[in-house]
This record gives C-alpha cells, sequence and structure tokens, in this order.
C-alpha cells in the first residue's frame, strides 16, 4: 500500500502525544486522584469522555456494516440503547454522585452489603474483560487491514498503545487522551459522512440501489424492530449500569454537573450514530458486500489522497482506543479498591494503591488480550458481556436507589441467578450441548432473564428481615426522587 510509510507516521506522531500526555498526568496521590481525577473535571469534558466512550470502535465498524445490510433501522442496535441508558442516567446522575463513592462496588456496600459489593465486583470485571476483547477485535482487525501484519500482531500493538498512556496516567489522562481520540474521531466520522454521500450520490440513489436489491423498508426507521429488541433490552439495561460511566458521573464536581453531563451526551448521540448509521446506507452504493475488513477501513485505505487517508486512519484508531482504555481502566479500578484494597492489603499505603493500580492496568489489557486472540465476533461477544450486567446487576442497582424494602439477601439471590443464568447461555452459546427453553441471544431471552432477577429480588426482599434504617438513610442521602 503506497500510503502505508505516512500513516505508520502520522500514527506515530499520534501515539507519542497522547503517551505525553498520560506521563504529564502520571503524579497520583491515592486511588481517588487516580481514579477519579480528584473530582475537579468539568461536566463538559467529563461528557466527552463519557461520548468517546460509547461512540467508539462498534460505532466506527460494527454499525456502519449493519446499515449498509439492514438500512436506517439498524440505528436500534446502537443508538437507541445509548439514547435509553443515557436518558436513564440523568434520572439517576444526581444519587450516584451524591453517595460519593469511588466505585460501584462500594456504593452498592453501603446500600446492602459486602457479600453484594463482591458478586458486583465479578459481574464488573468479567463485564469489563469481555467489552475490553471486543475493542482489542477491533483494532486488531483494522490494524491487520491497513499494515502488512497479522491480526495477533495487530491486537498486540494496538493494546501495548493503549496500556503505555493508561497506566501512567490513570483516570485524568484516560479523559485528556478521550479529550483529543474524540476530536480526531468527529473529524473522521463527518468527512466518511460527506464522502460516502457524494461518491453515493445521496438518497435518491440509496433508494434506487435498496428497490434493485428488493430490500423492502430499508429507508424506514420501523423496520424490522423486533430483531434488534434484544440489543435495545439488553445493551440498554446494561450500558445504563456500565461502571465506567458511573466512575465518569462519581468524578463530576457535583450532582448538577453529572446531570449536565447527561443532558450535553444525550444531545450529541442522536445525531452522531444517526451519521454513522446514514454513512453505511450510502455505502450500499459503493459495495455490493461487505469486505471482509469492514467497510470503514476499506474505504479508508482507498482514499485518493494518502494524507487523507493517513489522517483519518489515526482517527479511527483513537476512536476504538477511546473505548478500549475506559473500559481497562474502570476494571483496574474494581481490581484495586474492590478486591486488592478490600480482601488482600486493606492498610496498603496511598502509593502503593497506585502502584498496584497500574499493575491491575496491565492485568485487564493482557486478559482482554487473550480473549481476543481466541474469539473474533464483536456484536456476540458484546451481548454476551452485557447478559452477564443485565441478568446478575440491573434489578438490585437500580431498586436500590427507590426501594427501601430490598434487602441484602434478596439483592444477593438475584445476583447468582443471574450469574448462572448468564453463564449457562454462554456455554451454549460457545456451542455446549445444554437444553433451552428460549433463543440464545433474543429479546425473550433478555426479558425472562431480567424478569425472573426482579421476581427473585421483589419475593425474597418480602420473605427476609430488611434493614429499613439504613437503606432509608441510603436513599435519602442518593435523593434520586427530588428534581
Amino acid at each position: 500500500m503506497p500510503n502505508t510509510t505516512l500513516t505508520i507516521l502520522f500514527l506515530s506522531l499520534y501515539v507519542i502525544a497522547i503517551i505525553a500526555l498520560g506521563i504529564w498526568n502520571r503524579k497520583s496521590q491515592n486511588s481517588e486522584n487516580y481514579f477519579l481525577a480528584s473530582r475537579q473535571l468539568p461536566a463538559w469534558l467529563l461528557a466527552i469522555t463519557f461520548i468517546a466512550s460509547w461512540w467508539g470502535g462498534g460505532s466506527a465498524i460494527d454499525l456502519v456494516d449493519h446499515a449498509h445490510k439492514n438500512g436506517l433501522s439498524s440505528f436500534w442496535i446502537y443508538g437507541v440503547p445509548v439514547l435509553i441508558a443515557t436518558a436513564l442516567l440523568f434520572l439517576f446522575a444526581k444519587g450516584i454522585r451524591n453517595i460519593g463513592k469511588i466505585s460501584q462496588p462500594q456504593l452498592m456496600e453501603a446500600r446492602y452489603n459486602s457479600t453484594v459489593s463482591l458478586l458486583l465486583t465479578v459481574f464488573i470485571i468479567v463485564f469489563m474483560v469481555i467489552a475490553s476483547a471486543v475493542q482489542v477485535i477491533v483494532i486488531g482487525k483494522f490494524f491487520q487491514a491497513f499494515f502488512d501484519m497479522s491480526y495477533a500482531s495487530g491486537a498486540v500493538l494496538g493494546t501495548l498503545i493503549v496500556l503505555v498512556y493508561s497506566l501512567f496516567g490513570g483516570f485524568k489522562g484516560v479523559v485528556l487522551t478521550d479529550f483529543l481520540q474524540f476530536l480526531f474521531f468527529l473529524f473522521t466520522g463527518l468527512f466518511l459522512f460527506y464522502y460516502s454521500y457524494t461518491a453515493s450520490g445521496g438518497m435518491e440513489a440509496v433508494k434506487a440501489t435498496a428497490v434493485a436489491n428488493a430490500n423492502e423498508g430499508y429507508t424506514s426507521f420501523f423496520s424490522n424492530v423486533a430483531d434488534n429488541l434484544a440489543y435495545v433490552i439488553t445493551f440498554g439495561t446494561s450500558w445504563m449500569i456500565q461502571a465506567n460511566i458511573w466512575q465518569r458521573i462519581s468524578a463530576a464536581k457535583k450532582a448538577t454537573d453529572a446531570k449536565k453531563m447527561m443532558v450535553i451526551s444525550f444531545m450529541a448521540f442522536i445525531p452522531l450514530y444517526l451519521m454513522v448509521t446514514y454513512t453505511g446506507m450510502f455505502s450500499s452504493v459503493m459495495y455490493d458486500t461487505v469486505p471482509e475488513s469492514g467497510i470503514v477501513p476499506d474505504m479508508i485505505s482507498k482514499l485518493p489522497n494518502p494524507v487523507m487517508s493517513a489522517i483519518l486512519f489515526v482517527g479511527l484508531s483513537a476512536a476504538i482506543m477511546s473505548t478500549m482504555d475506559s473500559l481497562i481502566n474502570t476494571g483496574a479500578l474494581s481490581l484495586t479498591v474492590d478486591v486488592y484494597k478490600k480482601y488482600i492489603n486493606p492498610k496498603a499505603s496511598s502509593k502503593h494503591q497506585v502502584r498496584v493500580a497500574r499493575l491491575s492496568t496491565f492485568l485487564m489489557g493482557a486478559v482482554a488480550l487473550l480473549i481476543a486472540l481466541k474469539i473474533k465476533s464483536v456484536l456476540t461477544i458484546s451481548w454476551i458481556g452485557s447478559d452477564f450486567l443485565t441478568s446478575g446487576a440491573f434489578v438490585p442497582l437500580i431498586l436500590g436507589f427507590l426501594w427501601a424494602r430490598g434487602t441484602s439477601k434478596a439483592a444477593t439471590i438475584s445476583m447468582l441467578f443471574g450469574l448462572l443464568f448468564s453463564s449457562y447461555n454462554l456455554f451454549v452459546a460457545l456451542g455446549v450441548n445444554l437444553p433451552v427453553a428460549w433463543e440464545i441471544a433474543s429479546a425473550s431471552q433478555a426479558i425472562i432473564g431480567v424478569s425472573i432477577s426482579l421476581l427473585l429480588f421483589v419475593s425474597v426482599s418480602f420473605l427476609t428481615k430488611a434493614d429499613t434504617t439504613g437503606s432509608k438513610a441510603f436513599i435519602k442521602k442518593a435523593n434520586v426522587l427530588n428534581r
């Protein structure tokens, strides 16, 4: 490829810049400083890192490919769940920030007990590792498409880049690099939208192509919505309780800033996800089928201008890495605060905790890389990771803010069910011959999981003794329902 050298040069300059940002922010005195930037970041900056966390590799590559095939209704796969999750987070942002804990398990221990906290830690680490692996898969395939290297080499290189700047800068380093990465990817997204629009001939050409291919409902937003309900339910509920997003809410200066962050993000997600969806629709005129490497990498690599191709490559790499660094940092937070400090070395000094945080960051990236080298499917793995949170943690987390009668035993039983239910479905998805009464990765599975979790939580709560004094104090401090 003639522009490979130029692309490597641009990528190298970008990597040097973000590593320099990480090193510049390496001085972390304690875990709160390392993971929450001492709660001194403004709402607009937190909103950008929030957007960068969700509008990342999946949107850049996977949604474009889905929209190429299924049209405007593909917005339901990623766009609708993100909007639902953001709207729900707006309602709970005040309560999350008012509790004032560093991590999500610490917050749940304040509401329930240490057993619930430990179970939630397990869910978070599993989810973050799986979600990080998805981004490793994306960057591995992306580097493979652009450079003369194997998928494994691309995955290793992309993971190492993220680990280097994440290890030094902690959360503040992640936020600052996310800001730079968001600007890069925003430019990439706008350019590809305009490029695909002009190259395809616009919506009239898209409609004509859909008619020629007998693709009914291609330009309808509500076409085949039922096929995407599993993603709406599972992604929407699990992303709403995603620990790396709660981490950003906890990092806000005050509760009003946390809510402001949600409003900014919600308004931004609508045009951003529509832009990506329409880019995929325009590409249906340019591509008969989706290339093996994906439409976006192929489109960028074939641009006639080598400078622009190199810049867009860096922009897309930035989007993928901004999502990966967020997930790895949050997983490391749980390992450090909720496992090491709580169960292994409660008396660890602040400096020692920072060293452990960096080791945890490395471990998260390493495990995600190992998974990505074995499994290469993006959407299925994303759904599996989200199913663990939806079935196991959604009900106890949300009702913990709203229902004082909910008990610790009920939360424990509900979460154990979710862990067993999701693990069972995971084994079936991986090919283990086990009986199931529902379709795997379907809306019915998601509804069954959440419904049984809710039923267990409510029924066991009424059958066990409640600490209403403690739970009412928690709910009063969160003050979710008082706007």
